[in-house]
Order: C-alpha cells, then structure tokens, then sequence
C-alpha cells in the first residue's frame, strides 16, 4: 500500500485551498473542536442530516497551551484530518434547527520518531466525540460533549472528558466579539479541571456572504488541581493572533479555506513539562492552513 507523506498531504491542502465557487447560505450546524470542546459552526445546505469534513497542516501540535507530541518547527508538519455529522433534532417555531447531535472524529499523523514504535507509527491522535448542542436563547448555543481521547501509536494515554460548552454569536455588541466559554473535567487521566474562554471577532473583507474575513482570535485557558499531570498544579497560558477564512461552495458542498497564526504563551512551569523531548518555549509561534467542508 502507498502511503502519502505528511508533505504529501500539506499540499493536498493546498491544492483544495485555492478552489473558488459561490458564496455560501446563511444556514449553519455547529461544530466542535476536538481538542478543547470550542463551540464552532460550519455553513450548510438544506436538509437534516450534515456530513463535516476538515483536512489541516500545521507547523506543531499543541493542546490547551501544552505540547501533544509535535514541536513548532517544519521539521513533520503534522496533518489532521477530520470527519463528523450533525444532526438536527428538533426545530423552533419558525422551522429553523434549534437542537443537534453532533459527532466527530479528529485523527492526527506525522512521520514518526525513533521512540513511536508501535504499529501504526504516524497514526499519533485519535480524538472522538459525542455530544448534544442547543439554542436556550436567541444568538447563544449550548452543549454537553464527552470526548474520548486515544493514541493509535502509544505515544499518549488514553483520556475521557466531559465538558459544557458555550458560544454567543450576533452581529452587535458582545455577540460580536463572538466569545465561547468551555469548562471541563476528566472521567479518565489525570484529575483537576479545566476553563477556557476565547473570542474571535471578525472583519469582513467584502460584501456578501461569500466574502474572506479577517479573524483576531484570543484565548486564556486554566487548567487547576492537577489537570495536566501528576503534581502540576494550577497553570495558564494564553495565545493570541490573526487568521483569515474563505467560505466557497461547489454544488451543494459548502467549504471553508481557513489560515491561521498564533503567539501561545505558557507559564513557566508548563513549558518545562514538555522537556527535553518536546517544546519548552514559554512563548511558541503556531501557523495552522486548513480546509473544510460541510452539505
């Protein structure tokens, strides 16, 4: 069997990221990020049952500010590509969806090291999860997601998390901020618990629907009581940066080409967790491309 490389793979990316069509519909389910449970949303068509896909390449692989077994550097460029659906469960009184279940799976590959000896070697992260997401109040949803974090490789342990998860999306005042809140705990791994609140207002560079937007991201996450390991305490760490997203449609199949870099800063402690192998920077320089599709 032919393998692609991960820089094989990067420039699949690439290729898709260039592809130009119509603009898409107002329409949207909302998606969620494997890695921290952020609330997100992905446009679509019409009907009630809606396959998500993403491909992204990234310069390392960091989760909540801590290291997750790549280092900020062009030396493996890992890729992660994902697969999920949202489903709508209910409708408000004026037949839009109010109500979804949602599940994904993010699965990341590198080219493996001296120490991933275990079959399959680049296959390193496996991230699935379940969840139900809803509309309480007009502009805000809200979710319940149990993630189920594994390994293929063996390079980490396996981890259990359920998290509540918040976004509030309008076009005026806070909602434009367009700010999320997470707040998770563990029912497998390390103990402690784990709050992160983020924002990512954006600037329309055109008219239409169609049109690129310019994206400031802001996080602050705070993982206390141990979260990130035996004895590791209460730590922070914050990141912040710029980011730019297309929205195209080819058919029926809306897309997203979406770009991104960001400054992390950890806590000094945090940052000497990840040695020697891994990245010890206190302030570490993350570039992510990607795209990603949704009918």
């Amino acid at each position: 069997m032919i393998r692609p490389s991960a820089s094989q793979l990067a420039y699949a990316v690439l290729a898709l990221g260039v592809v130009v069509s119509a603009p898409a519909s107002a329409q949207s389910v909302p998606t969620i990020d494997t890695e921290d449970a952020t609330l997100g949303s992905h446009d679509v068509g019409t009907g009630r049952i809606h396959p998500v896909l993403g491909l992204d390449v990234r310069n390392g692989d960091f989760a909540r500010g801590d290291y997750d077994d790549d280092r900020a550097d062009l030396d493996r460029l890992p890729v992660h590509a994902q697969i999920g659906l949202g489903a709508e469960l209910h409708h408000d009184s004026e037949g839009k969806a109010d109500t979804w279940l949602v599940v994904s799976s993010s699965n990341g590959f590198h080219s493996p090291a001296a120490y991933e000896t275990t079959s399959p070697r680049a296959w390193y992260e496996s991230n699935n999860l379940l969840a139900v997401v809803a509309t309480p109040v007009r502009n805000l949803r809200a979710a319940l997601v149990y993630t189920i974090k594994t390994s293929p490789n063996g390079v980490s342990d396996t981890t259990n998390e359920v998290s509540a998860s918040f976004a509030y999306d309008a076009k005026h005042g806070i909602g434009a901020l367009r700010p999320t809140f997470v707040a998770t705990t563990r029912t497998k791994g390390s103990g402690g618990g784990y709050a992160q609140i983020a924002i990512g207002p954006r600037i329309a560079l055109g008219r239409g629907e169609g049109a690129a937007s310019l994206i400031i991201p802001a996080t602050v996450g705070f993982g206390f009581g141990g979260f990130y390991g035996t004895s590791s305490g209460d730590r922070l760490f914050a990141s912040a940066g710029l980011g730019l997203t297309k929205p195209f449609t080819i058919g029926n199949v809306h897309l997203n080409a979406n770009g991104r870099l960001l400054a992390l800063v950890r806590d000094d402690r945090l940052a000497r967790r990840s040695g020697p192998r891994g990245e010890t920077g206190t302030v570490v320089p993350l570039a992510t491309f990607g795209v990603s599709s949704a009918w």
